[in-house]
C-alpha cells in the first residue's frame, strides 16, 4: 500500500525521535548498572532516574522486548539474565516485584507479569536465537495453563504466592497481554497449539466480556458493578485480532472488534486534538478524560492496521497532534489532560514498549 509522502515523513520523524531521544535513556540514566535493571521511571524534565521504590518483572520483560526488536541483543540478554536472577521462582513462576536492593517485595503471582515474560522470551528467541529464552517461554506457558486457568476458558488475573485464589477474578487486560504473548510465541515457534488456544480465548472473551450493543470489550466481565470501557484497549485488541486475519477468521470476536473500533473512535477520541480518553461508560459517556500516551500509540497502530484511505487520513492528522502534544526533545509526556496540561510528567520504563509496538506497525505501513 502506498502512503502519502507527508505520512511517510511523519513515521520517519517518530522513528528518529525514538532512536535518538527515547531508547538511549534506558542504557544511560535509566539503567541501574549495579543491579543490572532499568529504573522504574525518569524525571520528565531532566531525564534523570527517579528514586526507585521497586523494580517489576513486567518492566524488565518489556525492555527485553524493546531491545530485542531494536537489535541491541547484548543488552536484551543482560536483561534476560536479570529477569531470571531477581524474579524467577523456578519452573516458569515469577514474582511481581523486588525492592530497591533487589530483594523480593511482592510475591503475588500475577498473570500480567507471566504474559510479559512469555512475550519477552518469544522475541528474545525470535530476534537473537536465545535457546534459554525458548525454554523459559515453554515453562511459563505450562505454568500459566496449569495454575491460572479458571476452568471456564479464561484465567485468574492474580493468585497468591502459593497459587491460591485471592479473589482477583478474571480481568480483560492480562488476558489481552497473554493473547499478545501467545501470538508472539506462535510466530516465534510455529507451534499450532498457540493458534488453537488463541481461538478458544477469543471465544470465551466474546461470551463474557463483549457488550453486544457496541462490540466493546469491557475491563471486567459483563454485569460487573463499576465496569468501564477503555478506548485504548479497544484499539489494542483490534490491532491484535485484525492484524492476524487468517488466525481469527470466522471468530465472532473479530466482527465485534470491527464495531468496537468504530465505537471507540466515535466516543473515546476528542475532536480536534484526536486525543484518546482513558475510560468510557458502556453507553459511550466519558468517565475519565485523561489522555495516556499508550492509548495514543494504540490508536495509531489500529489506524495503520485498518489501513483504509479514511483511516490513513485520520492517522496522518493524529500523528501530527501526537508528535506536537506528547513528544519533546528529551522524551515524552506520559499523561495529558484534554486541555494539553501535563498531568504526569515522569517517563516510566514500561512506555517504550507501547511506542515500539506502534512504530513497528507504522514502519510496516511505510514500507508497503
Amino acid at each position: 500500500m502506498t502512503i502519502s509522502p507527508q505520512l511517510a515523513e511523519l513515521v520517519a520523524s517518530l522513528r528518529a525521535h525514538y532512536d535518538t531521544a527515547i531508547l538511549p535513556h534506558w542504557t544511560g540514566n535509566g539503567w541501574n548498572a549495579d543491579l543490572l535493571l532499568p529504573y522504574e521511571a525518569l524525571d520528565g524534565a531532566s531525564g534523570n532516574a527517579l528514586p526507585p521504590a521497586r523494580y517489576r518483572a513486567m518492566a524488565c520483560a518489556r525492555q527485553i522486548y524493546v531491545f530485542s526488536v531494536a537489535g541491541q541483543l547484548d543488552h536484551a540478554d543482560t536483561l534476560f539474565g536479570s529477569l531470571q536472577a531477581y524474579f524467577s521462582t523456578g519452573e516458569g513462576g515469577w514474582i511481581y516485584s523486588v525492592d530497591p536492593a533487589g530483594m523480593p517485595l511482592d510475591s503475588t503471582r500475577d498473570l500480567y507479569t507471566h504474559a510479559f515474560v512469555i512475550f519477552a522470551c518469544a522475541h528474545s528467541y525470535a530476534c537473537g536465537g536465545n535457546e534459554d529464552a525458548l525454554a523459559v517461554l515453554q515453562e511459563t506457558r505450562e505454568l500459566v495453563e496449569q495454575r491460572f486457568a479458571d476452568g471456564a476458558g479464561l484465567y485468574h488475573a492474580a493468585l497468591s504466592e502459593f497459587f491460591k485464589d485471592k479473589g482477583a477474578g478474571v480481568q480483560q487486560n492480562p488476558i489481552m497481554h497473554l493473547t499478545e504473548a501467545y501470538l508472539a510465541a506462535l510466530e516465534a515457534t510455529g507451534d499450532e497449539w498457540y493458534a488453537q488456544r488463541l481461538r478458544e480465548i477469543a471465544a470465551a472473551l466474546q461470551d463474557r466480556f463483549v457488550d453486544p450493543a457496541s462490540g466493546c470489550i469491557a475491563e471486567l466481565p459483563q454485569g460487573t458493578a463499576g465496569n468501564r470501557v477503555e478506548p485504548g484497549h479497544q484499539f489494542e485488541w483490534y490491532s491484535l485480532v485484525a492484524g492476524n486475519p487468517a488466525l481469527f477468521e470466522g471468530v465472532p470476536l473479530a466482527a465485534s472488534l470491527q464495531r468496537a473500533f468504530v465505537f471507540a473512535q466515535a466516543h473515546g477520541v476528542v475532536p480536534g486534538t484526536l486525543g484518546v480518553s482513558a475510560a468510557l461508560d458502556a453507553d459511550g459517556s466519558l468517565l475519565d478524560g485523561t489522555e495516556r500516551i499508550w492509548a495514543q500509540t494504540e490508536f495509531a497502530r489500529a489506524l495503520a492496521v485498518h489501513g483504509t484511505p479514511e483511516s490513513l487520513a485520520t492517522l496522518e492528522a493524529q500523528l501530527r497532534q501526537y508528535r506536537r502534544r506528547f513528544l519533546h526533545a528529551g522524551g515524552w509526556h506520559e499523561c495529558l489532560a484534554p486541555s494539553g496540561e501535563v498531568v504526569r510528567a515522569e517517563m516510566p520504563s514500561t512506555s517504550p514498549y507501547h511506542l515500539a509496538t506502534a512504530y513497528a506497525a507504522l514502519d510496516e505501513l511505510a514500507e508497503g
